[in-house]
């Protein structure tokens, strides 16, 4: 079976994640409720007569592929894998609140027709000229993981050499108004100086576009290679050691193996006792990472911390910003990222020098 590898990356976040030393310029967000990406010059990437019928989301996931095809030294792929969570939501906004202001009359359809979260994978094949595999999932907070699990397969089986893989989402002042109301959002009066001693619900919400060239060749390019992902619905606290245990033992691997562990904590004191459990316990003497108090949290953040994951294998650095422990490692070979979202759709991720 063919290995697969990460050859390039792209990321647009709400930080200067392009054009700068691996998370030089970040600032965690300590006094906003909801994050917006920090825009590329979009001119450079695509024409302003395209650009001004996209939504943000598409523009965005246009760039982070370019980067990631650039940075892999790339113009070919024979396949584009995405997942999002709530897709184009802000075109899908605009299009049902041109049907209530219009009485449902003379609506226009381009609102609709940029509206569905195939959007990004689709407006990416028209710039390659891809005409091969193209599929989006939508599966929540582990559809970027889908979209790795199977490009990953398609590399493993032969079907594909070369595979542009990506998290795009966006958010819509509709939408986030929803989360407030649901309690999603955290209340701006709960916000705290450092989301890992966070004593209130809710999370800082925020959005971003992050793409991954994968290969089954090693290059000079290369990041990591992604070992293995896996899926698991829901989960109790007490059953998570449990399951990376098994996972990290699949892969011939146990605890001790692990250089780096990345945790997805977002703030919301119901959820992120997941993560606090392995931290103290399991994990206690593993460097371990966080990354939503620079990116938000957002149904594709995981495709972040991949980014991240990634920049710290190649580089050897782990910048302070993204350090929820002391514990350091002299090298950082093996990496495991581990995602949920209010308990449920829980994801690890290893990949390795």
């Amino acid at each position: 079976m063919k290995k697969t590898y990460i050859n390039g990356v792209g990321c647009i976040s709400t930080q200067k994640t392009f054009d700068t030393v691996f998370l030089e310029e970040a600032i965690p967000h300590t006094d906003e409720t909801v994050l917006t990406v920090i825009s590329p010059v979009y001119k450079d990437y695509i024409s302003p007569a395209a650009s001004r019928r996209m939504a943000k989301g598409v523009k965005n996931g246009i760039v982070a592929s370019a980067l990631a095809l650039k940075d892999a030294n790339v113009e070919n792929i024979d396949a584009i894998i995405t997942g999002t969570g709530l897709g184009c939501i802000e075109d899908s906004e605009k299009f049902l609140k041109n049907i209530l202001d219009n009485n449902e009359e003379f609506l226009t359809p381009t609102s609709f027709i940029q509206s569905t979260h195939n959007t990004v994978g689709a407006q990416i094949a028209l710039t390659l000229q891809c005409k091969g595999y193209n599929f989006t999932y939508v599966n929540g907070v582990v559809s970027f993981e889908s979209a790795l699990l199977d490009a990953k397969m398609q590399i493993e089986e032969d079907e594909a050499n070369s595979i542009l893989v990506g998290g795009i989402d966006e958010t819509g002042d509709y939408t986030i108004s929803l989360f407030k109301l649901a309690g999603r959002v955290k209340d701006e009066s709960n916000l705290t100086s450092n989301i890992l001693n966070s004593k209130t619900s809710g999370a800082i919400y925020g959005e971003g576009a992050s793409f991954f060239v994968l290969e089954n060749e090693k290059k000079e390019s290369t990041y990591a290679e992604i070992l293995d992902v896996a899926i698991i619905n829901t989960l109790d606290p007490n059953e998570v050691e449990t399951e990376i245990v098994a996972f990290l033992k699949a892969n011939n691997l146990q605890i001790s193996n692990i250089d780096a562990l990345i945790l997805g904590f977002n703030g919301n004191v119901d959820s992120d006792i997941y993560y606090k459990d392995i931290a103290k316990n399991a994990f206690a003497a593993t460097p371990q990472l966080y990354y939503k108090h620079l990116s938000g949290e957002y149904d594709t953040a995981s495709a972040f911390a991949l980014w991240m994951a990634s920049k710290v294998i190649k580089t050897q650095e782990i910048p302070e910003i993204i350090k929820a422990n002391s514990v350091e490692k002299p090298v950082y070979n093996t990496i495991l990222l581990y995602n949920q979202l209010n308990g449920k759709n829980h994801s690890f991720t290893l990949i390795s020098k």
